[in-house]
């Protein structure tokens, strides 16, 4: 019997103001990462980062929210996407392993945008790009939830919602604010016909993106304040107070008085519920950001409120009043405060910050940046100052390519987000943990494929015609020895760093420390705009937990030490033979002519002619038996190939045997099993079966075929387990599979399903 869990999950958040919540009474953060929902203890000792994917949604999720209907109902946690669908998920569930959904609420007709809950009340209401704001009423009897609509409120056409908050006034009276699309806040109060809309705050000069709503103080009359956020780079502050005074005599009173600007105009709008008069008046006007305000979020503790901003500047900012003149001032100031901002190169910065959030006791806050990771920052009380946690990352789109270190030491990925990544265990603190330690390339282009080359290089192809190799550096080296314990042979030979020259597209080398720079290939340091000598040494040495995200986008660059030419349009696909010296890569092609495998010697990057013909479309996969005797390739024509590599000539390869008809559909992935059980290798297909051939055996029919639910798209085979092959097979809807074949017969014995990705 094997067993699987669980070990590491990364996976970066989505860019969307609305797409993550903080929970204060299970301290648990959810966000939201494609399609799925992602749950992540920020506060955990063990720093295990992402522990569950729920995943449901067809579409990006835009909205996440963790809902508390009441003391004795379970917690809910509520996600809308652009799927057009708000799902519902029971959080004491998510342990099971199993599909936690416990609701679907279906009626809006575009994508999800913004949510808002009431907690302690059984009222939760969603705004969509179809110009509607929806009321939902969710009751939880006997084990089972039911959700039902309460009631629509249809906003005009040019009237998009962005940002929902919602509050209990007095009794069961609500109030729902609701901004986006235009420069003015909207305020429903119920009344005898629902939610109707009875004021309009107007001031902002731009589109509001979040609003964020709380009691001033434990009192029971106390006012509520109001937050808006816009990008038009203010904050405005609202004031909600209970009276029973006619304000128009007041109103009038005013403008005769004073004659207040139109910024700060000071006008007092009522509304009235069932029960109570209510006026709103502008309190204060907050700036100090830069650029566009994404978030706002309150925290109140002991009588005490503050408030966080999250801005496109790269900043998170907190607010608090002056104990002496009640003026709000900006306390503290965390994020990117250098003379790199607002650069989006491999050496700038994150392009801001997307999400700010509390945590429950207010001594942490975390943020979400355009690269999808999350910066954690926790109070130090001893030294009255705010220092980095241990944040999380992942790639923002598609993964297409991985590589294992050739000792498995860690793993490398690639993506459509144009960025490879180094994952690692950290091995420190008395635990170990897996985290993103090193950004070795942020590319121009989408990156399609990679894979190792030997112990300190790797190859990666991108959406360009030339291949791209990097060497580890001495920096990565020292950090990857010190904090995960990975040892490397040859130091001494490796580079110090690499930087990116300004206007530079390749990874430069830095080969004896920045002072033999000029000063125009000299990297930056972080506090300064003057050149620094080493700065690369200078932020990641003596590191004790994995680097930050300033680190990892700036000063673990690996540098390009060759680029590979010869095709005429996209690599497609990228192989090294098991000793690093030979590399066989391939491009998107619709005719013979560009169809085909070119091989690189690494000795002296000599390209190895004639290049190998056998497609007629895109070669989709190619790799090399475990011994390097054989090569094998699959394409969209449907068919693989395997060239033999000569015994005296080693640089020659020639065709050993193809099967134009291997599949019914293209071939996405194949792998060899390893030499010990003999030639043996296994394709996946779109026609949804994996099969496994026999090289010795030349039948046009494979010996074995798996039959799976979806199209199958990537397989590998892990070394025999006694008398077992362990095949992996990963399939277009998120499910991986694995086979355990005899290795005799090569027939399936068993199976197991992993957790849905």
């Amino acid at each position: 019997m094997i067993n699987f869990q669980t070990e590491y999950i990364a996976a970066g958040g989505n860019r969307h103001p609305a797409a993550a919540d903080w929970d204060s009474t299970t301290g648990l953060l959810a966000y939201g990462s494609d399609r799925n929902v992602a749950l992540w203890d920020p506060l955990n000792k063990q720093h295990e980062g992402v522990f569950a994917l729920l995943r449901g949604h067809s579409d990006d999720v835009n909205a996440v929210k963790f809902f508390h209907p009441a003391k004795d109902w379970p917690i809910l946690i509520i996600s809308g996407s652009v799927d057009q669908t708000i799902r519902l998920w029971q959080a004491d569930r998510i342990q099971d392993k199993v599909d936690c959904t416990v609701g679907i609420l279906e009626g809006h007709n575009s994508s999800i945008n913004c949510l808002a809950v009431v907690q302690g009340r059984d009222i939760l209401a969603s705004g969509g790009a179809d110009a509607t704001i929806k009321i939902w009423k969710v009751d939880h009897v006997n084990c089972e939830w039911k959700i039902s609509i309460l009631q629509t409120i249809q906003n005009s056409p040019k009237f998009l919602p962005l940002a929902l908050a919602c509050s209990v006034l007095d009794q069961e009276n609500l109030l729902l604010a609701a901004a986006g699309t235009k420069a003015n806040v909207y305020i429903y109060v119920t009344s005898k016909d629902g939610l109707t809309h009875q004021a309009t705050l107007s001031g902002h000069d731009g589109w509001i993106q979040s609003l964020a709503i709380t009691v001033e103080n434990d009192n029971t009359d106390a006012d509520f304040l109001l937050a808006s956020a816009s990008q038009d780079k203010y904050i405005r502050l609202w004031r909600i107070h209970k009276t029973e005074e006619s304000i128009q005599d007041r109103d009038q009173l005013l403008n005769e008085s004073v004659n207040f600007e139109s910024l700060l105009s000071n006008k007092t709008h009522k509304v009235r519920t069932i029960s109570s008069l209510f006026c709103l008046t502008f309190e204060a006007l907050l700036f100090g950001h830069d650029d566009w305000i994404y978030t706002v979020a309150w925290h109140r503790n002991a009588g005490k409120i503050r408030l966080l901003s999250a801005s496109a500047d790269g900043s998170l900012a907190m607010w608090d009043t002056d104990q002496e003149s009640g003026v709000w001032v900006c306390t503290a100031r965390l994020g990117e405060i250098s003379a790199q901002k607002g650069s989006t190169t491999a050496t700038g910065s994150v392009g801001g910050f997307w999400v700010g959030l509390w945590s429950g006791n207010g001594q942490s806050v975390v943020s979400l940046g355009r690269t999808g990771s999350w910066r954690l920052w926790n109070y130090d009380r001893d030294h009255q100052r705010w220092v980095h946690g241990v944040g999380i990352s992942g790639h923002t789109k598609p993964v297409t390519g991985i590589a294992w270190a050739r000792n498995g030491s860690y793993l490398l990925s690639t993506g459509s987000d144009q960025t490879t990544r180094l994952h690692a265990q950290w091995i420190g603190e008395g635990q170990r943990s897996w985290h993103e330690f090193v950004r070795p390339q942020i590319h121009g282009y989408d990156l399609n494929c990679i894979d190792t080359v030997g112990e300190l290089r790797f190859v990666s192809g991108a959406d360009e015609k030339l291949l791209r190799v990097f060497d580890e550096p001495k920096a990565t080296a020292e950090l990857l020895r010190k904090l995960c314990g990975i040892q490397t042979a040859s130091e001494k030979e490796l580079p110090v760093a690499a930087n990116v020259p300004v206007l530079g597209l390749s990874n430069k080398a830095i080969a004896y420390g920045a002072e033999n720079l000029s000063d125009q290939d000299r990297p930056l340091t972080e506090n300064s705009s003057s050149p620094a000598a080493n700065s690369t040494d200078m932020a990641i040495q003596d590191k004790p937990r994995p680097p930050i995200e300033d680190d990892l986008a700036r000063h673990t660059l690996w540098p390009e030490s060759e680029k590979l030419y010869g095709h005429g349009y996209e690599i497609s696909a990228v192989a090294s033979n098991n000793d690093g010296s030979i590399i066989a890569t391939a491009c998107k092609a619709s005719s013979l002519d560009h169809a085909v495998i070119r091989l690189f010697e690494t000795r002296d990057w000599r390209a190895l002619k004639p290049p190998l013909t056998a497609h007629s479309l895109t070669v989709t996969s190619l790799r090399f038996s475990s011994d390097d005797r054989y090569l094998l390739s699959t394409g969209r024509d449907r068919q693989w190939a395997v060239f033999e590599r000569d015994e005296i000539d080693r640089s020659v390869f020639q065709m050993r045997a193809k099967n134009p008809k291997a599949h019914s559909r293209m071939i996405l992935s194949a792998c060899w099993a390893p030499s010990t059980v003999g030639r043996i290798f296994i394709t996946a297909s779109r026609d949804k079966t994996c099969k496994i051939w026999d090289l010795a055996k030349t039948s046009e029919e494979a010996p074995v075929t798996i039959a799976a639910s979806a199209p199958v798209t990537a397989v590998d085979v892990l070394h025999p387990l006694e008398s077992m092959l362990v095949l992996a097979a990963a399939d277009e809807d998120g499910h991986v599979t694995i086979y355990l074949i005899g290795k005799a017969t090569l027939t399936v014995s068993s199976f197991h399903k992993l957790e849905s990705l």
